[in-house]
């Protein structure tokens, strides 16, 4: 004898625990799947300014004096 058939074994507090419990899956995916999109994008953009023109003297593409210069011209914005 099946007690259960056509009937579901836990019940309408079951079934609503279960449909929350997919809404906050699926929104936690989708929130984390956002978060990792932004990451990603911000991967093209490196940063300040000035980290920047740090990098730039680091590299020799720039010289101590241009550094200085683009510095304080940045400092006053």
């Amino acid at each position: 004898m099946m007690w259960y058939y056509g009937d579901a074994p836990m019940g309408w507090g079951g079934i609503v625990m279960m449909t929350l419990g997919m809404i906050l899956f699926w929104g936690t995916l989708a929130v984390v799947g956002v978060l990792v999109l932004r990451k990603v994008n911000e991967g093209g953009r490196s940063g300040s300014a000035l980290r920047i023109l740090e990098e730039r003297l680091a590299r020799g593409e720039i010289d101590t004096e241009e550094f200085d210069r683009v510095r304080k011209t940045l400092s006053t914005r």
